[in-house]
């Protein structure tokens, strides 16, 4: 076999086995880091109710054999303890007192900007105030260019732009985003898809398929 024959053989070889590498990484990674967050998550919320029970009581060690802990038992107990929360703040008199508690945050100085950021952000994807589920497709840097956001003011009159709509735009493998305020006349609402698909697409880079 002549020398370049053999090093195109090898040069052949080579590439095969960074294809495959790479095809492993595929595999592998996406897997690996899900089983890690889930992982941490699990960990993270089984450590609060010990942590709690540390910081009242500085006698009581968790990995004493009279008191082992049990791994997921502090898991379910805080899954359960906030789905109570949950149930009972439904309830005409506690959401009062929530209510009360909620103006009183709002109001504090200092306090009011962590605590009403936290709520929106919270509310805009699990509670009552849901934001991030009128997908559309967005005019903000030239015509006929087209980014993929969500309606989360259907009025921006507060701004003295009426006519005008705010639109979060998040960006591709980012946890972050823009907001843009724009004419309605520069949206496409997005029918077929859902809110879950398109938010995937975006952050994706559009790699993500869409059904």
């Amino acid at each position: 076999m002549t020398n370049w024959k053999r090093r195109a053989k090898d040069n052949l070889a080579i590439k095969q086995l960074i294809k495959y590498f790479f095809q492993g990484l595929v595999v592998i990674v996406p897997v690996g880091i899900s089983v890690y967050a889930v992982l941490w998550m699990f960990n993270a919320v089984d450590s609060i109710l010990p942590n709690i029970i540390h910081s009242f009581n500085p006698n009581w060690q968790k990995d004493t054999p009279e008191q082992l802990h049990i791994p997921g038992v502090g898991f379910v107990l805080v899954i359960v303890i906030v789905i109570l929360i949950g149930a009972v703040s439904s309830s005409f008199i506690v959401s009062k007192i929530i209510d009360f508690f909620d103006v009183i945050l709002e109001k504090t100085p200092g306090i009011k900007f962590i605590y009403s950021s936290v709520k929106d952000f919270l509310e805009a994807f699990a509670g009552n105030k849901k934001k991030f589920d009128k997908p559309v497709l967005v005019n903000v840097d030239c015509p006929n260019v087209w980014r993929v956001g969500f309606i989360t003011q259907e009025d921006a009159s507060n701004f003295e732009l009426p006519g005008h709509v705010v639109v979060y735009i998040p960006l591709s493998y980012a946890i972050t985003g823009v907001t843009y305020i724009v004419p309605k006349e520069n949206i496409k609402p997005v029918n077929k898809i859902n809110s879950a698909e398109a938010m995937k697409f975006a952050v994706s880079g559009g790699v993500a398929d869409v059904e």
